[in-house]
């Protein structure tokens, strides 16, 4: 039997996540960050989740996503749907986790091959454990 070995075609993957940080491809961004696996991480929802607007998630549609893993912070929490309505109305995929289920999630779908994008919002007063990926 021929075996062909796997490999992941991400080239931007999340490497590990903990309290005030993502780390990307081992590079720490201590604020918010929205990746693809063939883009390199931008600043995203810098000010924290109360501050998002729809102008932050229709920022995103320029990476054509199919799915868009959106991170809250340390507790899950979700976008009033008036500031998802642009991705809505494209047909974009999008789920709301916590920031290290969100981690998690977008290197799994990215690893897939997926078009995926990761749109974090990092605090540093959230209190999760850190923990590598």
């Amino acid at each position: 039997m021929k075996l062909q070995p796997d490999s992941n075609q991400a080239l931007f993957t999340i490497s590990a996540q903990g309290p005030g940080f993502v780390e990307v491809n081992r590079v720490r961004y201590l604020q918010g960050v929205c990746l693809a696996s063939d883009t390199a991480p931008e600043p995203w929802g810098c000010d924290g989740f109360g501050a998002l607007t729809a102008a932050d998630f229709e920022r995103l549609l320029a990476l054509q996503p199919e799915i868009v893993i959106i991170g809250t912070g340390h507790r899950q929490r979700f976008p009033h749907p008036s500031l998802l309505q642009a991705l809505i109305s494209q047909g974009v995929g999008f789920e709301s986790m916590n920031t290290a289920a969100a981690c998690r999630t977008y290197n799994i779908l990215a690893g897939e091959g997926r078009r995926v994008v990761a749109a974090l919002v990092v605090d540093p007063r959230d209190a999760t454990v850190n923990a590598d990926l």
